[in-house]
């Protein structure tokens, strides 16, 4: 079997084109500070608009043109080569690196057509699956009847699932006889897009699947969980079969009402937008991903966010969005406190995700998500990611999918 590789030559083109793309948006963000330096607006005053005029105009002009001559060609250039190489089977480094990079932009790699952007999938040791009877008989030649699909989270990819040795999918099949598959997406585009797609990859899974399916079941690790919610909604609007057959859903530190990260990045771009002298820098904030500021509106249809400005402060109300009808949903909620109640378990959760996202409650009743006491449980002294490995963590899984 051939070396992984930590890079691709289609690596070398996808970051060839982010690097000629951050040129021509830096030139973009100085031209922009030059333009409102120039026009001395008041401190807290309004931003001026348009482009620089005269000379100046004329070199930032002859800057942007440049670099898109140099991008075309080095694109062009690198396009040809990329066949002569082949591809090579991905490394574990490679992976995360490239996951990280879609959580943070992934929307934009997309957008741009850059090679770089992850294609969702469903994969097994890192190895996509084709979805026909006979590819799938042949990948996994011991497929049984119950189903698990394990859905990893922002900037995650589905190699992470291993941690610590551990491997909550690979420990499930052999506790219970359960065949797991792995998604792996492009966590930085709109969770609704995800949403949308994953619905037609589970129809097509549970069509081709060598043996008939008796159970599905989905595990959700934080921003996971919100797009199998989002995908059982789009599921069962479009008629699929799977919604029916899907009987367990847990949820693993997913932000059913947001997660404090986002906010915070948000009321940068406030602080930063508040002055004429500094606005053009608030467009470094807003660099992060769709998929991130979804997070903070937990936004799950497309009707969240079409038209609304994600950036946006405070973005209104969204759509009510229940857990699915006549499936057993659990919640597990970690917390970096020693008890619940404490005040690291009141303020930070599980670093990540605040106690009361994690177990769906929130003061209003149409958003609370009533977990039943009996399937919600909370890990003591557990980070967002140590719920990935944790053996307390696994057993309460392994006791609710028995």
């Amino acid at each position: 079997m051939p070396r992984p590789s930590h890079l691709h030559p289609t690596d070398l083109r996808g970051f060839s084109r982010l690097t000629i793309d951050a040129v021509a948006g830096l030139t973009d963000l100085v031209e922009a500070m030059h333009r409102n330096i120039a026009s001395t607006p008041t401190l807290l005053g309004k931003q001026p608009s348009g482009r620089t005029g005269g000379i100046t105009g004329l070199v930032y002009s002859s800057i942007r043109g440049m670099t898109k001559l140099v991008g075309g060609g080095l694109d062009a250039v690198l396009g040809r080569l990329v066949p002569l190489f082949g591809e090579k089977h991905s490394s574990p480094e490679r992976e995360a690196v490239l996951a990280a990079l879609n959580g943070v932009m992934g929307d934009y790699l997309e957008a741009s057509g850059n090679p770089l952007a992850i294609h969702m999938r469903l994969r097994r040791d890192g190895h996509p699956l084709q979805l026909d009877k006979t590819a799938l008989s042949s990948a996994i030649p011991n497929a049984g009847g119950k189903l698990l699909v394990l859905a990893h989270g922002l900037c995650m990819n589905d190699l992470q699932w291993k941690r610590q040795g551990h491997d909550h999918g690979a420990a499930l099949a052999c506790d219970l006889g359960c065949t797991p598959v792995y998604l792996h997406y492009n966590s930085g585009r709109h969770i609704s897009t995800n949403g949308r797609e994953l619905a037609d990859l589970l129809e097509a899974l549970l069509a081709n699947w060598p043996v008939p399916v008796k159970e599905l079941a989905i595990l959700g690790h934080s921003m996971g969980g919100l797009l199998a919610r989002s995908a059982w909604h789009y599921g069962t609007a479009a008629g699929h079969a799977w919604p029916r057959r899907l009987k367990k859903l847990v949820f693993l530190g997913t932000p059913h009402h947001g997660a404090p990260m986002e906010r915070g990045g948000n009321w940068i771009d406030i602080a930063l937008g508040a002055s004429p002298y500094t606005a053009p820098l608030s467009r470094l904030g807003k660099i992060r991903s769709a998929g991130i500021t979804d997070l903070r509106h937990t936004w799950l249809l497309d009707e969240d966010w079409h038209g609304r400005d994600r950036f946006a402060r405070s973005a209104g109300h969204h759509a009510v969005v229940p857990l699915p009808e006549g499936v057993l949903c659990y919640a597990i909620a970690g917390t970096t406190g020693k008890q619940a109640g404490d005040l690291k378990d009141r303020l930070i959760g599980d670093g990540l995700v605040p106690l009361a996202s994690a177990l769906g409650c929130h003061a209003e009743r149409d958003r609370n998500l009533m977990f039943p006491a009996d399937r919600q449980w909370i890990a003591l002294e557990t980070g967002h990611l140590d719920l990935l490995d944790r053996p307390e963590v696994y057993e309460r899984i392994r006791r609710w999918l028995d």
